[in-house]
């Protein structure tokens, strides 16, 4: 009978396990790891055998009864795990998505996970490597991609070729993507190496070189898909040269080649870029007229903006409507209306579409993030405070992004005494705040100019510098509180403070030389303070 039952059966199973026991709970670990099961869409199975580690952990907390009920259930849909023994790729990327550093190889997770007996396809490598290109992973996607040739295991297609020489040009430079390009050209399908090629010259802006290759291409008829004259179109829109997108358009047609919905939004970005909205429109409803064309939201919110920009709200409304139409369950697509809607100043619209989203997908991190940016651009703190309270009574994971928006707006409008409340009480929850909300209420007090306590800000900012390692503090702020300190004459505290400057690993290289530089001259001044306010002068003056 136990093999009879289904992963649905499990996950729903589960679902109501979940709920029964929740309250019980109350545990951050049961719930981040429901939320995690139904983002992901993993295999119920491998759910089961997660709850059933972490509900044993408590199980001493619940009545005979339900422990009982949570072994005996969680017991079955172990043996079920265990008894099919699913490898997925999921479980290898889990060992791999955690090396979020750069400086991290993936290497010797590969070859441990072969070691282990574990068998993998070439089409999970190949996920992989999209997944961490996605992630904009680019290395490790390289290390991958190459692991996954070396080995001379698995098939190596010319599209795993091309994807490889992209790669390369992102992470080693253009000449080394060139000379891997002349290594591997007696490649078949070669229109995918030199589409790869483009791509490269199209990302580094080189107009000439990129032209030249698409010639190459034409002549070679390797330029008969919409992707390379969508490069092309891309690098006249980058380097500025916006009137030549729609006679690259034309061009495609002429040789019968089909435009993509990618192709008619470069050209209607073309048409906006130059305020020609009559053009603009005339390229959408020629879009709007191709049968092989399925059009969506992304079109309609762009040319939205371009009437927003262009001061015709009433233009803009109409396509916003056409753009609600397809938006259906896109997050994203909410997102969008919500943010074009603020700039019409639209406060209903906005809040209307909010319970929309609502009711149609669970709000994660970054849709709080929209909408609490919207209501602060609208001026509406009150409602953006109880957005905030909403947000971390549901949250599955504290972002200190969401809250930082609203001590932000807070900065921003002078009200950085409230923005400093705020950040206390999130501290008197037990939360350590990154340094960059210290910094927020410090940039916030230096516009008051209260140097006293923006000093005391940046110091704290520091001192959790390992919330964040990649935090920047700004230069301006840092400037403002060294020249006061100097002019005030609090020389050891300058020092102090220099010191711990320096331990913030990413620090501008020019900042921390006009650091030392600063040091040294406080160190080796023994006179007067105005003699040692003289001297630090010209090295303050490198941090404006």
């Amino acid at each position: 009978m136990l093999e009879t039952w289904s992963e649905k059966y499990i996950k729903d199973k589960l679902f109501i396990l979940f709920q029964t026991l929740k309250v019980a709970l109350k545990t951050v670990e049961t719930r981040f790891f429901f939320l995690k099961l139904e983002v992901s869409g993993g295999p119920a199975l491998a759910a089961a055998l997660a709850m059933f580690k972490i509900l044993r952990s408590f199980s001493s907390g619940f009545t005979r009864t339900a422990r009982t009920e949570t072994d005996a259930f969680c017991f079955v849909a172990l043996r079920l795990y265990s008894a099919r023994r699913t490898c997925n790729r999921r479980n290898l990327f889990a060992r791999i998505s955690p090396l979020g550093s750069p400086e991290l190889s993936v290497v010797p997770i590969l070859d441990q996970w072969i070691q282990e007996g574990r068998m993998i396809k070439d089409f999970e490598l190949r996920r992989i490597v999209r997944d961490l290109r996605n992630c904009r992973r680019y290395g490790q996607a390289l290390e991958v991609s190459e692991w996954m040739r070396s080995k001379g295991l698995f098939s190596f297609t010319t599209r795993d070729f091309a994807v490889q020489l992209d790669l390369i040009g992102r992470v080693q430079g253009l000449d080394s993507a060139e000379k891997y390009f002349s290594s591997v050209s007696n490649q078949e399908e070669m229109g995918k190496l030199y589409g790869a090629l483009l791509n490269c010259y199209v990302r580094e802006g080189l107009v000439d070189k990129a032209l030249s290759h698409m010639q190459k291409m034409k002549e070679m008829g390797f330029a008969s898909s919409p992707l390379c004259y969508n490069d092309i179109m891309c690098l006249y829109l980058n380097t500025g040269q916006v009137d030549k997108v729609p006679n690259v358009l034309s061009e495609m047609k002429e040789n019968g080649v089909l435009p993509d919905n990618y192709s008619y939004r470069i050209c209607i970005s073309s048409y906006g870029a130059r305020s020609d909205l009559i053009g603009m429109l005339k390229v959408l409803k020629e879009m709007e007229s191709q049968t092989h064309i399925s059009m969506d939201w992304t079109t309609y919110s762009m040319v939205a903006n371009f009437f927003i920009k262009a001061g015709m709200h009433e233009k803009a409304m109409s396509y916003l409507r056409k753009c609600e139409d397809k938006v259906n369950q896109d997050a994203l697509g909410f997102n969008h209306l919500i943010s074009l809607y603020t700039s019409l100043g639209c406060k209903d619209e906005v809040m209307r579409l909010w319970a929309l989203q609502k009711k149609c997908k669970k709000q994660v991190n970054r849709d709080y993030i929209t909408m609490l940016g919207c209501l602060v651009k609208l001026e509406f703190l009150e409602e953006a405070e109880k957005l905030v309270k909403e947000w971390v009574s549901s949250c599955e994971c504290y972002d200190f992004r969401v809250p930082n928006v609203l001590l932000i707006g807070y900065s921003k409008r002078g009200l950085i005494e409230r923005a400093e409340k705020m950040l206390q009480n999130i501290i008197s929850d037990g939360r350590i705040p990154p340094p960059n909300s210290w910094g927020i209420i410090a940039a916030g007090y230096l516009e008051k100019q209260n140097l006293e306590k923006a000093f005391k800000c940046m110091k704290e900012a520091v001192a959790v510098q390992e919330q964040n390692k990649g935090w920047r503090p700004k230069p301006s702020v840092l400037s403002s509180i060294l020249r006061w300190l100097s002019e005030n004459g609090r020389y050891e505290e300058l020092k102090e403070f220099l010191s711990s400057l320096k331990t913030v690993p990413s620090m501008d290289g020019k900042l921390s030389n006009a650091f030392d530089e600063l040091l040294e001259t406080l160190k080796n001044n023994d006179e007067t303070t105005a003699d040692a306010l003289k001297e630090s002068q010209p090295c303050l003056a490198q941090l404006d």
